[in-house]
């Protein structure tokens, strides 16, 4: 069995990177997010497989690469680029209170944050008409000055649920 693996261990990481390397572009662009996105999460994720096979049957020329600079260089600079995506978010989410995310859902959630009245305009609709829709809905609106998102909660409800019933014709 191990030989068998091994055998294998070279050709699944190329088949599975170029797999990632597909889908990572086509994410990259919003290219069919939809069918990718499972794909390039959960494949990559079966790739530690066979690279901790290939790390395993190729160690001896790996701590050759470990000794020299290159490998500590190319680590280094991988680390960095890493926490450059890392460290802004961490900075972000502290700072409003929430994770981050895509900026969408940022905005969504000013909107969700907003007091009935003022996100009524934003809607198309008067604050009496938003209330009314709500009401129809099982929401329970006490007044327009509460926050959409306290309206979704007082209601027994998640801000989801509020969130598309609003963008609901």
């Amino acid at each position: 069995m191990p030989s068998l693996l091994n055998r294998y261990a070279t050709p699944l990481i190329t088949g599975l990177f170029l797999v990632s390397l597909i889908s990572g572009i086509a994410l990259f662009f919003h290219w069919g997010s939809n069918w990718f996105h499972s794909m390039h999460v959960w494949l990559s994720m079966v790739l530690i497989v066979p690279f901790v096979l290939h790390i395993w049957r190729n160690w001896r020329p790996m701590t050759c690469y470990l000794k020299r600079a290159p490998m500590a260089i190319a680590m280094a600079v991988s680390l960095v680029a890493a926490l450059a995506f890392v460290v802004p978010q961490i900075g972000a989410s502290s700072s409003r209170g929430a994770r981050g995310g895509p900026p969408q859902f940022a905005l969504a959630q000013k909107l969700l944050d907003a007091p009935l009245e003022a996100a009524a305009p934003i809607l198309g609709l008067s604050a009496q008409a938003l209330g009314t829709k709500l009401t129809q809905a099982g929401y329970t609106v006490r007044d327009t000055s509460t926050r959409l998102s306290d309206i979704a909660t007082t209601s027994g409800k998640s801000s989801a649920a509020l969130a598309n019933l609003l963008s609901a014709p």
